[in-house]
């Protein structure tokens, strides 16, 4: 007779320091998991507190906050008969740890510390957190008084244990530590742990997935076991996106999968798995004979049996089933991470809707279709009955909460909130215009066609009147600096009117309050090559491409032209990229790629092989000399690397003032978040052009 238990672990939209509304979401997590029968219920990491806080959790209001949230989960009846892991962060002899709280029935069995910290990439635990380095050991915490009075407990263990139920042993790993060389699970399986819980706070990149499942699927594939990951989702206060695929994995196998994205703030999965399979699993004489050898945890004992009574057959209960595990394209993937991270955006900072400066050029054209893709998510959630979303929605578009207003056409949904306008000047041609007001009408933007010719002659008469020189176009005889400036001056105004029309829209169509978010449109490539002006139009409130490469960009409106059925896509593709900031004559038309010295796809190559693997020019030139002959040259290459660098170090200062970006590419720019990198660089960097020069100089004597 197998011993069949039922587990559950969660996807919770959490936000920074909302503890209250964390606090609900958790219970309200809990309930789920008890209606379907669960006996263990795991959350996300730093649920009670949002993962996110930065340096709050320097504060100590944090920790004295989260006590308080905890204690009311504690005492409520809805959490009672399950045993409950949930993180928050702990202050344990006057050091920050990152924690995980076991518990059943009122009563706390163990906090566990977080042993390996993240404090790489996008994360900096270590600035807030101590590891708790000490594997296998375990002291007395000393409870807040506030626990105490809730649950007559003074002490509990605090440090590196297992859970030991009457049936099995739960063993705790957080996030990080699975993705260590020497994973906490691996000693814990060979000392006898059967379940295995990892809360994470993992965030979303492009084509990032398959490798989080492959390392959660491999955990128990050499050890065995039952693993449940549980993950934030959403947007918690900053620029990641959590992307949730909350894991039931049994010896290796899913038996369940939470939806990546979505805009469900609980979503909770429940998986029924055979305790007696995960034995026979580990029944190698490999694994018997190293766990001879392997540490000895100390166990916390609950009175407690996950299982049902195993000696009467019940039909209704049986095993989950293995299923295969579910991957979105990278195309579906930038059609709802940056569309559900803009939606938890608007709704919690309670502005009015969207605003976009569109160009008539793919990128304000692709960020208008993630406004798009968002305005058909909030139908679907809304024809589904989610509540939540429906009362936001009718905040959203300015109606009171007693509404009886349901968003469930996205094109209707998405004039009430999305604003768009197209601002041209001479130098505009016809077509970026025409394929910007056919676009607003095909997805129902609330759309603006001007021409801001009056405003930018007024600033160039200014500038005449007071210098008395008149700067003229490169075409028309101008400088470089001259052209430069009259191009900087279209791109600034646009930002300046942008910011009007996004304050002042919403009362031109009578609503009494609030503002539109300023949304830009600089993909990831522009901003590492520094090809914008510094508080240009790209400069707004949030950027959902400012982390998306060109490349997939394009193909993302591929996907949504045949998705969404919208021919005039078609067209925004065929164009040629161009900031149409210089006049148009019979032979020239200004190209984006031409501007830049590089292709948009060279871009992408130059950005991963210098943050990514990690290349200065010198290794990057030799990367891309083995990658590149004999389709170019030695010197040809030898061109492009430097000239990517010296552009990549004259505009570093531009990465400072970077639109607050969707992450999704890891060679994003955004300075002191994602790229720790001086913003001031000698440009030539001259030993390595020097050895370049070396090795060029050698082939061609070779050649």
């Amino acid at each position: 007779m197998g011993h069949l238990v039922t587990l559950a672990t969660c996807n919770l939209n959490q936000w920074a320091l909302d503890f209250e509304g964390n606090r609900d979401r958790i219970i309200e997590s809990i309930k789920v998991a008890k209606n379907r029968g669960a006996k263990l219920r795991v959350g996300p990491e730093l649920e009670v507190t949002g993962y996110g806080c930065l340096d709050h959790f320097l504060e100590s209001d944090v920790f004295l906050h989260s006590w308080e949230m905890y204690a009311q989960i504690l005492e409520s009846e809805e959490t009672q008969d399950i045993i409950l892991d949930i993180g928050m962060p702990v202050m344990h002899r006057n050091v920050r740890y990152n924690c995980r709280l076991i518990s059943y029935n009122k009563k706390l069995l163990l906090i566990r510390p977080k042993i390996w910290l993240a404090n790489d990439g996008n994360y900096r635990e270590m600035r807030y957190f101590t590891p708790w380095i000490r594997t296998c050991h375990v002291e007395s915490f000393n409870l807040p008084s506030i626990i105490k009075k809730i649950i007559g407990q003074k002490n509990v263990d605090f440090g590196d244990a297992v859970i030991a139920t009457e049936d099995t042993v739960i063993g705790v790993e957080t996030c990080e530590e699975l993705f260590t060389p020497n994973a906490p699970h691996i000693n814990m399986a060979l000392d006898g742990v059967e379940i295995f819980t990892n809360s994470s706070g993992s965030h979303h990149e492009l084509r990032k997935l398959d490798t989080r499942m492959q390392l959660i699927t491999e955990a128990t594939t050499k050890c065995g076991g039952v693993y449940l990951y549980a993950n934030q989702r959403g947007c918690d206060g900053d620029r990641l996106y959590y992307d949730g695929c909350a894991l039931i994995i049994v010896n290796g196998s899913v038996v369940a999968q939470g939806s990546q994205f979505g805009l469900d703030d609980v979503e909770v999965i429940t998986a029924t798995v055979d305790l007696d399979a995960v034995r026979s699993y580990k029944s190698s004489m490999s694994h018997g004979l190293q766990s001879t050898t392997s540490p000895v945890y100390q166990r916390i004992n609950v009175d407690v049996e996950l299982s049902p009574d195993s000696l009467n057959f019940n039909p209704d209960l049986v095993p989950t089933k293995i299923r295969p595990i579910r991957y979105h394209t990278p195309e579906e993937e930038i059609a709802l991470g940056p569309a559900c991270w803009m939606w938890d955006y608007l709704r919690r900072c309670r502005a009015a809707g969207f605003f976009i400066p569109l160009s008539g050029g793919i990128d304000s054209c692709a960020t208008s279709m993630i406004v798009h893709s968002m305005c058909r998510l909030v139908c679907e959630a809304s024809q589904k009955g989610n509540e939540q979303v429906i009362t936001d929605a009718r905040r959203a578009a300015g109606l009171p909460e007693d509404s009886d207003y349901l968003p469930t056409d996205p094109v209707e949904f998405s004039g009430r909130i999305f604003h768009t306008c197209f601002m041209g000047t001479e130098n505009s041609s016809t077509d970026t215009r025409a394929r910007a007001k056919e676009l607003a009408s095909v997805i129902g933007a609330y759309h603006i066609d001007l021409n801001m010719d009056s405003v930018v002659s007024a600033v160039r008469s200014l500038f005449e009147i007071v210098t008395g020189r008149r700067p003229l176009f490169r075409v028309n005889g101008g400088t470089q600096t001259e052209n430069l400036a009259l191009q900087n001056i279209q791109a600034r105004l646009r930002m300046v009117l942008a910011y009007l029309f996004a304050q002042l829209l919403p009362w031109v169509r009578g609503r009494s309050s609030g503002g539109l978010l300023v949304l830009g449109s600089a993909n990831v490539d522009e901003c590492l090559r520094g090809y914008l002006t510094k508080y240009d139009c790209s400069s707004a409130d949030i950027n959902p491409i400012g982390g998306i490469s060109k490349t997939d960009l394009k193909a993302f409106i591929a996907y949504a032209r045949d998705t969404y059925q919208m021919p005039i896509l078609d067209d925004f593709l065929t164009a040629t990229p161009t900031a149409e900031l210089e006049p148009i004559t019979k032979d020239y038309v200004q190209s984006d790629e031409i501007d830049m010295g590089m292709t948009y796809d060279e871009l992408s190559i130059f950005g991963r092989l210098r943050k990514v693997e990690k290349c200065g020019p010198y290794s990057m030139f030799l990367k891309l000399y083995h990658e590149w002959t004999p389709r170019l040259t030695p010197a040809e290459i030898a061109i492009k690397v430097k000239r990517f660098f010296y552009f990549y170090a004259v505009n570093r200062h531009k990465q400072t003032t970077l639109t607050p970006s969707y992450h999704a590419e890891q060679y994003s720019p955004d300075d002191n978040r994602f790229d720790l990198r001086p913003i001031l660089i000698n440009p030539s960097f001259a030993w390595a052009s020097k050895k370049i020069d070396e090795i060029v100089n050698k082939q061609s004597k070779t050649d």
